[in-house]
C-alpha cells in the first residue's frame, strides 16, 4: 500500500511538472511571423567541420529580418574558410563579423591515474561504436565492461542495455535490472527510461503503467530522448494517460530539434524499416536488403567499365543502406572512375564529397565548385543545388543570392529535394526574394514528399506556430514524430531485424518492444507478428495473443492496414479476447473503407453471406465480393469461387421456396417405406450398375 501511494505521489508530481511546462508555453506571447524558428540549414549542407560553429543558431530562437539573416547564416568562425584558402581562390564576405571572444571556461579538476584510465577505456569504446564506417560493438563492449567495473556511469548504461537486449552481451534481464536500479538511484535519465520500459512491458516486473509513467517522466526531465519520445507517444495515442496534443507536441518537438541539429549533408545512414510479415510473404521479391550476389555482380560490372554500375556503387557506399555499410573510400573510388567517363551524377557527388570533407576526402571549396559546375553544365539537379549552396553562403565564390535562387529553382524543377528545401528556406526567410510563407509551405511540402527530414521539421514548426498556415497541433505532432523517428537510434530497428535473422528471437522481440514503446509503428507490427507466430518463449500462448492484440491495436491506430485486418481476425476467431463478430466486422469495415483492403472486403462479403455479426444479405455479400475482385487481382479467383457458391445456395433457396406448395406431396413419398432402412445401399448399387453399363456401351462404339 505504501509503495502504491508513493507511486501515485510521484506520478502526480510528474504530471504537475508537465502541466506547468505547458502553462508556461501558453502564457508566453505567441511567436511573430518574423520570429518563427527554422533549422540552421547551412550546417546541414556544408562540411562536417562547419557544423559545430554554425549550429549556434538554435531552432527555438527567433529568426531575424531578412537583412540580418544573411549575417546569421554566414560562417561564424573564421577558421572554417581556411580550407578554401588552401584552394587558389579565397573569398571574403563583406557582411562577415569577426569572431566573438570565447568566454573563459573553468578548468576541470585533474583526474587521478585510475580515473584517467577509466575515462580512456570509455572513450575508446565509444570511438569504436561511433565510427562512421566500421562499428566494432563486440570490442567496444569489452572496454565498456571494464570501465563499468571501475564505476564509469555511462559505461554501466551501455552494459545494462546490452544485457537487456541480449545484443553483443549475453541476454541477462536480471543483471540489467540490477545495474539500472543502481544508476536510477544516482539519477541517470537513460537508466530511468530502461526501468520504465521494463515496467511498461512487464519484463522481469509485473506490468505497471503507473510506474512506467513516473520513470519516463523523470527520464524526460533529465533530457533522455528515449523517454521524451515515449512520453510524446503516450500523450499522442492516449496510452495509459489522457490524450493531450499540446503535451505530446512539447516532448516530440524537443526530440525533433535534436535530430534536426544532427542532420549531416549526406543525410546519414539509410535505415530500412523491414516488416517481418511482408518479408516472409514476399521472400526474394523486392527485398529491402541488397543480396550479396547482386552486390558482387555490380562490382563485376563496375570493374568491367559499366558506368551505371559505378555510379550505383558510389551512391550506395556514400550513403549506405540496404544492408551495405557507409564507405567513403570506395564511394570516392567509383565516383572518380565514373567521372572520368563524363558521368554527371559522378561529378555531382564528387562535388558533395569535397564540399563536406571527410577522412578520405579533404574539404576543398574550389574542387567542389569545379565538380558542381561540370554537373550543372549537364543539367544535373544535384550539381545545380550544390552551386546554389556555394553562391548562397559564399563558399569559394562571391555570395550571390540571385544566382543561388536560380540554381535552386533549376534543381527544384527537376524534383531534387535539396533544391526544393532551399527554395522554401529562401521564401521563408526573405533571402534574395520577397518573404512568402505560402511559397515556403509549397516547397517544404514538395521536399517532404521526397523524404527530406528538414522539410518535415520546418513544416512542423510552421504548423506548431501557425506561421503561413492555420495552427494545427495534430499535424505538427505527426510531423515532429516523423522527424524524431529518424534519429540515429532508428538503427535499432535494423539491429532487431539482424537478431531475428540470426535466430535470437527473444533478444529481437525485446528490442522491437522497446522501439514499440517509443511509438514506431513498424516495431509494433513486428512485435505483434512475432507473438502471433509464437516465435518467442518469453510468453505463453494466451498472454502472447493478448499482447499481440494490444500491439496490433496500436499499429492500426497509426494507419497499418495489416494490423487493422488482424484485429478483425482476432475478434472473429477469439484470439486473445472473446469471439465478437460485431467487433470483427467493424475492423474489417474500417480496413475496407479507409485503406481499401481487398481481404477486408472479402471477409465482409462472407459475414453478410453467413449473417455473422451483420444482417444476412445475399446482395450485399455479392457487392463486397465484387469490390474485392476489383480492388486486387489476387482476390479474383477466391471471389469467383465464393460467387459460384453464393449462386448455388441462392438458387437452392429460391427453388425450395417455389416447391413449398408441393412439400406435402413429396413428404408422403418415403424411400424407407418401399425399400427399408438400407434403401441408400440399393440406390448406390443401382447407380454403379448403370454407370458400368454406360461405360461398356461407350467402349463398344
Amino acid at each position: 500500500m505504501k509503495l502504491g501511494v508513493g507511486v501515485c505521489i510521484l506520478a502526480s508530481l510528474a504530471v504537475v511538472y508537465t502541466q506547468q511546462d505547458i502553462q508556461d508555453q501558453k502564457q508566453s506571447p505567441p511567436p511573430q511571423d518574423k520570429q518563427t524558428a527554422l533549422p540552421n540549414q547551412e550546417a546541414k549542407q556544408t562540411s562536417v567541420q562547419d557544423q559545430g560553429a554554425e549550429q549556434t543558431v538554435v531552432h527555438n530562437q527567433g529568426v531575424q529580418p531578412a537583412d540580418t539573416l544573411e549575417k546569421t547564416n554566414a560562417p561564424v568562425k573564421q577558421e572554417h574558410d581556411v580550407s578554401a584558402a588552401a584552394d587558389v581562390q579565397q573569398t571574403t564576405d563583406a557582411t562577415e563579423e569577426p569572431p566573438a571572444e570565447e568566454p573563459e571556461v573553468q578548468k576541470e579538476p585533474e583526474l587521478t591515474p585510475e580515473e584517467e584510465k577509466v575515462k580512456q577505456l570509455f572513450d575508446n569504446g565509444e570511438a569504436l561504436i561511433n565510427n562512421t564506417f566500421v562499428k566494432k560493438y563486440e570490442e567496444a563492449m569489452i572496454l565498456f565492461e571494464e570501465a563499468a567495473k571501475l564505476g564509469h556511469p555511462k559505461a554501466k548504461e551501455y552494459v545494462a542495455f546490452a544485457h537487456l537486449f541480449g545484443d553483443h552481451l549475453p541476454h541477462n534481464v536480471s543483471r540489467a535490472k540490477e545495474i539500472l536500479e543502481v544508476l536510477v538511484a544516482e539519477g541517470a535519465p537513460k537508466a530511468q527510461m530502461g526501468l520504465a520500459f521494463m515496467y511498461s512491458s512487464g519484463i522481469h516486473f509485473n506490468s505497471s503503467q503507473a510506474k512506467a509513467l513516473v520513470y519516463q517522466t523523470f527520464g524526460a526531465l533529465g533530457g533522455d530522448p528515449f523517454a521524451q519520445m515515449a512520453l510524446g507517444y503516450r500523450f499522442y495515442a492516449g496510452v495509459g494517460v489522457e490524450m493531450k496534443c499540446e503535451t505530446a507536441l512539447t516532448y516530440y518537438r524537443k526530440v525533433a530539434t535534436t535530430v534536426a541539429d544532427a542532420v549531416t549533408p549526406s543525410g546519414g545512414v539509410v535505415v530500412q524499416r523491414i516488416r517481418l510479415q511482408e518479408e516472409i510473404e514476399n521472400q526474394g521479391n523486392n527485398s529491402p536488403l541488397l543480396d550479396e550476389d547482386l552486390l558482387q555482380y555490380y562490382h563485376f560490372l563496375a570493374d568491367k567499365g559499366d558506368m551505371q554500375a559505378q555510379v550505383v556503387l558510389g551512391q550506395l557506399y556514400y550513403q549506405g543502406g540496404r544492408g551495405v555499410a557507409v564507405n567513403h573510400e570506395l564511394a570516392l573510388h567509383y565516383f572518380v572512375i565514373a567521372a572520368e567517363s563524363g558521368n554527371a551524377n559522378a561529378y555531382a557527388y564528387l562535388g558533395k564529397m569535397y564540399s563536406e570533407g571527410s577522412h578520405y576526402v579533404p574539404q576543398n571549396n574550389l574542387t567542389s565548385f569545379q565538380y558542381f559546375k561540370k554537373a550543372a553544365d549537364k543539367n544535373n539537379p544535384i550539381g545545380q543545388s550544390g552551386l546554389g549552396m556555394m553562391f548562397l553562403h559564399g563558399r569559394g565564390v562571391d555570395k550571390d543570392l540571385s544566382k543561388a535562387f536560380r540554381y535552386f529553382s533549376l534543381a527544384a524543377d527537376q524534383g531534387w529535394v535539396d533544391g526544393q528545401l532551399q527554395l522554401g528556406i529562401m521564401y521563408f526567410s526573405g533571402l534574395g526574394v520577397r518573404r512568402d510563407y505560402k511559397m515556403a509551405v509549397k516547397f517544404f511540402n514538395l521536399a517532404s514528399q521526397g523524404g527530406h527530414v528538414l522539410a518535415y521539421f520546418n513544416l512542423a514548426q510552421m504548423h506548431a506556430t501557425g506561421t503561413g498556415v492555420l495552427r494545427n497541433c495534430h499535424t505538427a505532432v505527426e510531423l515532429f514524430k516523423n522527424v524524431a523517428e529518424r534519429g540515429r537510434w532508428s538503427e535499432m530497428i535494423m539491429d532487431a531485424h539482424r537478431l531475428y535473422k540470426e535466430g535470437l528471437t527473444d533478444a529481437a522481440l525485446i528490442k522491437y518492444m522497446f522501439m514499440a514503446d517509443l511509438g514506431y509503428e513498424v516495431a509494433q507490427s513486428n512485435v505483434a507478428f512475432m507473438l502471433d507466430r509464437e516465435d518467442s518463449a518469453l510468453f505463453d500462448q494466451s498472454e502472447a495473443f493478448q499482447r499481440a492484440l494490444l500491439m496490433y491495436s496500436r499499429a492500426a491506430a497509426q494507419g497499418s492496414t495489416v494490423a487493422r485486418l488482424k484485429m478483425g481476425d482476432y475478434h472473429y476467431y477469439g484470439y486473445g479476447t472473446e469471439v465478437d463478430y460485431e467487433s470483427a466486422a467493424t475492423h474489417y469495415r474500417l480496413a475496407s473503407e479507409q485503406q481499401h483492403n481487398a481481404q477486408a472486403m472479402f471477409n465482409l462479403g462472407y459475414m453478410h453471406e453467413q449473417g455473422l455479426g451483420l444482417k444476412q444479405d445475399i446482395h450485399l455479400a455479392k457487392r463486397f465480393y465484387d469490390m474485392a475482385a476489383e480492388t486486387s487481382i489476387d482476390a479474383q479467383i477466391p471471389v469467383v469461387m465464393a460467387l459460384a457458391k453464393l449462386a448455388l445456395f441462392y438458387g437452392m433457396d429460391v427453388f425450395s421456396k417455389e416447391l413449398e406448395d408441393y412439400q406435402s406431396v413429396f413428404s408422403t413419398i418415403s424411400p424407407t417405406r418401399f425399400m427399408g432402412q438400407d434403401w441408400d445401399l440399393y440406390v448406390v448399387t443401382a447407380l454403379a450398375v448403370a454407370l458400368g453399363f454406360l461405360i461398356v456401351l461407350r467402349r463398344q462404339r
